[in-house]
This record gives structure tokens, sequence and C-alpha cells, in this order.
């Protein structure tokens, strides 16, 4: 593990080991017991083969590994384990697995659990993973448990509910020339397109989501379950594994022609329990000039009228910034009187919001396939009356929560000024390759969320790695220990250089979408730019020039390896042509950029700058020379003085 860990990630929890399992052509990697970027010939085949196991609230259960024998030799490999998860009851639940693989492109995956009393799970079994990368909108071959076969293909845009059902086994073609088929025994399977909570996959998963959950697995009652993988054929050519720093030599970006949608106005989120800092540091919130606050009032939350006129107050710093309110409406009475009790208060305050968007508490639960809806006003009714409680305001609506329940949730537009969601890159995973390759889902949901909303105006929520809220649980997990937890609501990741590149990555794929406004961050709080210490997370400086640049004309930037180096390119207001770019990768990358004139500077955020950079500077400019050394998370501001 490197020395910097802290700065690079936030954290000394150091990530899990891979070991990388080879035999012939066949690979993946070893991770926690589970198997991720299993690849043939260099194509990624599935991105995961993961035996997982959920608590009530979805939380992941991550055991230790225990009597780990790994054979390996040129031809096959060979991997047995035990593990063991204690509830919170005291029940106790033991598996053994056992992973082989074999050169003809044969990988099985096998295991047994028995729990030791009544076991209490909302899911214990096999996911298998296939990307996204290649494969959205391409055939694929369904075998159902019944034997019956189906042609059909993966979705291209985001499925809201499961697109298959009880099935047994899965066939594609990753390449041309290669075809695979998974196989899944010891229960029905079906399949739910992870894009929609930002995750970079298509996850086929065990017992279906109809049947109750959570459920008991009985005492003593051995449950055995299996993947297995084939592959055949040979694609025409080695291509690179699904790995970001899967192939050599340096990353090549081109700089293209003007994108039809300038860069996003950049905006900032604010919580009540944030205020205090945020008031504490005027200089920082001037300093970094948000295109717009988004101010967060739930009712529910205890959320009044102090919380309101601190909202005032952190406004008043930044006059010339847009003041949007994002309001739970209780549910408890009419939306008109609801929303009308939070415009009185909201006058008193002297908030005076330019936007509101508005949001019913129901609508912050998920619903889950097979699930009960529940009891909720109608959303005409609901917009109805949040427009005549701030009848000079813009209305958004929408969802607070995320993509997943406005793409199942379509709501009505007409009564509405703009479309809203948020994104969360740890619902499902929690580790450093997962967080990154969750940037690959952005475009899907921006693409399928135009499909539905046509030309109205759509603004993104919240995207922090920490989770604000948890519509699939009772509550976020609590991470007092600063460790990669799925459904944290306090990433530590999001202090450190990861958090600026995770930033970078995300603005870059934002290109094309035609969102107006992003929230991509908080000023304070656990998932703020200014840490606790009040110094100032790398991600800030990022974040400043998001804001800088929004409206500013973006150009076209090309990678050729995305998962590895990406960014974003504008043609500023002055002429000057302005670069971000991004090393998401935890190994040093080099890149080149085509189309970038002479006299170009470069400013390189990374470990040796992360001392000053916590202090509020962002390291000088030096002259760019035709390659730019990118160190593990590192991000580069390049500024060319013309236009090429």
């Amino acid at each position: 593990m490197v020395a910097d860990a802290l700065k690079l990630f936030g954290t000394r929890e150091e990530p899990a080991a891979s070991r990388r399992l080879r035999a012939g052509r066949l690979e993946a990697d070893l991770v926690s017991g589970n198997l991720r970027t299993v690849a043939f010939a260099g194509v990624e085949i599935l991105r995961a083969v993961a035996y997982v196991v959920r608590d009530r609230d979805w939380g992941t259960c991550d055991p230790p590994i225990r009597d780990l024998q790994v054979e390996e030799d040129d031809e096959r490999f060979r991997v047995r384990y035990r593990a063991e998860i204690e509830a919170p009851d005291g029940a106790r639940l033991a598996y053994s697995a056992l992973i082989e693989g074999t050169a003809d492109g044969t990988l099985a995956f096998a295991v047994e659990a028995r729990p030791d009393r009544a076991f209490e799970t909302n899911r214990c079994g096999f996911c298998v993973l296939h990307p996204i990368r290649g494969v959205a909108g391409t055939p694929l071959r369904v075998e159902h448990t019944d034997g019956r076969v189906e042609d059909a293909r993966f979705p291209d845009l985001i499925e809201p509910w499961q697109p298959f059902q009880d099935i047994r086994a899965l066939a594609h073609e990753p390449a041309p020339g290669l075809r695979a088929t998974c196989r899944m025994e010891g229960d029905a399977f079906e399949m739910e397109d992870q894009r929609a909570w930002s995750d970079a996959s298509f996850k086929t998963y065990v017992r279906p989501l109809a049947r109750p959950w959570p459920y008991r697995m009985e005492a003593g009652t051995p449950d055995r379950q299996s993947v297995r993988l084939t592959v055949e054929g040979a694609p025409p050519k080695t291509r690179a594994t699904g790995r970001a720093d899967g192939a050599d030599g340096p990353v090549a970006l081109r700089i293209g022609a003007p994108l039809p949608d300038p860069m996003p106005r950049f905006g900032l989120a604010v919580a009540p329990e944030e205020t205090e800092a945020a008031l504490a540091r005027p200089d920082r919130l001037r300093d970094l000039a948000p295109a717009f606050l988004l101010f967060h009032f739930d009712p529910l939350a205890g959320h009044g009228e102090a919380a309101l006129a601190a909202f005032a107050r952190v406004a008043a710093l930044l006059p010339e910034a847009e003041r949007a309110l994002e309001l739970v409406l209780p549910d408890r009475d009419a939306p008109a009187d609801e929303a009308g009790r939070a415009a009185h208060l909201v006058r008193a305050s002297g908030l005076a919001p330019q936007t509101v968007v508005v949001g019913p508490a129901a609508d912050r639960r998920s619903t889950p396939p097979g699930s009960a809806w529940p009891a909720c006003p109608p959303l005409e009714e609901v917009y109805r009356a949040a427009r005549a409680a701030f009848p000079r305001a813009r209305l958004g609506g929408g969802m607070l929560s995320y993509f997943t329940e406005l793409n199942r949730k379509r709501v009505p537009l007409d009564g509405l000024d703009f479309v809203t969601h948020a994104t969360n890159p740890i619902v499902h995973a929690a580790d450093d390759l997962s967080v990154m390759q969750t940037l690959e889902a952005i475009p899907f949901i921006t693409r399928s969320t135009r499909a539905f909303v046509g030309a109205k105006p759509y603004r993104l929520g919240p995207t922090t790695i920490g989770m604000r809220q948890n519509p699939y649980g009772s509550r976020t997990m609590p991470n007092p220990d600063g460790r990669r937890v799925p459904m944290a609501h306090d990433d530590p990741r999001a202090r450190g250089l990861f958090g600026a590149a995770f930033l970078v990555g995300y603005a870059a794929r934002l290109a094309g979408s035609g969102v107006e406004a992003w929230t991509g961050a908080s000023l304070a709080g656990p998932r703020g730019l200014l840490p606790a210490e009040g110094r100032t997370a790398p991600a800030y400086h990022v974040a400043k020039g998001l804001a800088a640049l929004g409206g500013a004309r973006r150009l076209e930037l090309r990678s050729a390896r995305p998962g590895a180096v990406d960014g974003f390119a504008v043609r500023r207001a002055d002429g000057r042509l302005e670069l971000w770019l991004a090393n998401l990768t935890p190994e040093p990358q080099e890149a080149t950029v085509e189309g970038v004139g002479p006299g170009a500077t470069v400013s390189l955020l990374d470990e040796a700058a992360f001392d000053a950079a916590s202090g509020g500077n962002l390291p000088p400019e030096r002259p760019a020379g035709e390659r730019l050394r990118l160190p593990p998370h590192a991000v580069a501001r390049i500024v060319a003085p013309q236009a090429p």
C-alpha cells in the first residue's frame, strides 16, 4: 500500500487485496473471496461473480475469508475458502466456496451455506454482473428455468423493472467470434438493470424480489448454489480488458468540435446541520462562487424556522448565487396546506428562494418489484400546491432520491419548469474500482431520462460519493472508522484525491446530456468540501473550476481509455482553452492531448501538492509538455492561451 493512502483515499484502510488468477487465456481477479473482471483472450466477459449476503436494510455483509487455499498452474486454478457471518441476534451463517477455472474458458464457482439457527437476510446467494460497455443493446439468449429459450437483447435505455425473470442461463457475444454462456443453479434468478443506480453492470441475482423479504433461512438446512461460465471461440484480435490499467502506453485524448450544450451550472447542497460550518468559512464559499445553493428542508427531520433563518444567512454571504429550496412535504395533510405552511415560514425567514424543488416524503422510499406503492397524493396536486405557495419561483419536481425511483414513477411534466433526481455511487458496492466504474453509467442515466422528459429542462441533484439518504432501508450506514462501506453517509474518499478525480470524471460523463444545472458537492458536513478540521478537500479546487466554467462553450474531448484518464474541455469567454483531466486509477498514467496549442500551462493536483491544496491553494502552473504524467488519482488543469 502506498505511504500516502490518506491523501489518496481519505482513509488508511487498505483496499481489499486482489490476486490475479490465470488459466491460459482465462483471467479473473480474486477479491474478498469473489471474482472481478473475468476476461478471456483480453475481453471482459463478466464484471463480477460474487456470493453476497445482505441484511434487512440491504447492507452488504463483509465476512473475513478463512482457510484460503489457492492452487494455480498454466492450465487451471482452484480456490477454496470458508467464511462466517454473525447476525445482530447472534445467528451464524457459515459457508464454504470452491472456484475452478481452466484454460478452455470454463469457470465454476460453487457455495454451500448453512445457518446454525434461523438467519434473517434480504438476499443470500450469487450475483453475476455483465459489463455495460459494448454490451448494452446487444443480443442476448435467455434460458428460463422451465427450459424455454428467449432471444432478446440487453436493454439500451435503462429498464425500470427486471428485464428478464426466472433465469437459468444467459448467453451473449462479448466480442465478435466469442460466445459466453453463464449458467446459474440453486434457485430462480432474475436480472435488474443496475445502471439505474449508476452501477456499470446488468446484475443477475438469486431469489426473485416478488418473494417476501427479509426472509429466514432455516437452521441446519444447506443452501447450495453455483455459477458456471463457458467461453467458446476467439475474438479477431486481443482487446484490453475492462481493467482501467489494462493497456500499455500513454492515454491519447483528442479535442474536437464544440458541443451543442454548454457546461452545466454548478451548485452546492446545504443541509441545516451544515450551516454553522458554512457560516464559519465565508471566505471559502465566496472563493468557490457556486452558481446556486440547494437548501434541503424537511419538516419530518425537525427542520423549522431556525433552519430557514440559517439558510438565509448562508445565502446572504453569496447574494449573486441562485437560492434553491429542496422542500419535502410530509404527506400528513393536504399538499396545499403543507406547501402553504412551508411558504409562510420561508417568507418569514427572508430566504426568498428563486427555485423550489418539491417532493412528497413517500417518494423518498423505494418501491421494489412486488412491493405495494405507498400512499401518496397525486403529483399533479403536489405540484399545483407548490406553484400556488411559491408563485414567483421556478418549480422543479422529480425525485429527491435517485434515477431508479424517477424511472419507476415518471412524474407529470406539465406543471414543472424542470425535472431532477440525484445519483449515488455506493448503493451496491463501495470498493474503489466499482465507484469509479459507476461513471460509465452516467451517460445512460441522462440519455434514459431524456427519453421520457423530452425537451423539459433537466437538473441533477446531489451526486456525492457519500449517501445522504437511503431509499432502500431504514438508514444510511454509519462509518465511524472511515472505511469503504456501501450506503455510508460519510465516505472518506471524498476528502482525498480520489474524490477530486471522481468529480472530474462525473463532469466528463455529462457531455451531451443537456443537464442545465448540477449539484455536485456540499460545502460542509460529512460529504462537504471543507473537512471538519477546516481545511479544503482536493475536490474543492475542482468544484471551484466547475463553478467558474458554468455556461462555457463545451468542446468534445475523446479519451482512448476513459476508464483510465478522462476529463472535459471548454472554450472560455476570453478565448482561452481550458481542460481538466483526471487519473481515475490507483496506478500512474501518462496522457497525450491532441488539439492543445503552444504555450499551454498545467497545474497538477497530486500527492505532492496535497498539503498546499488542503490550505486552499491550487498548485502553481508550469509549462505543459507533450506528455503529461498523472500520478494515482491526480487531477490536471491545462490552460492554452489561444486557439490551437
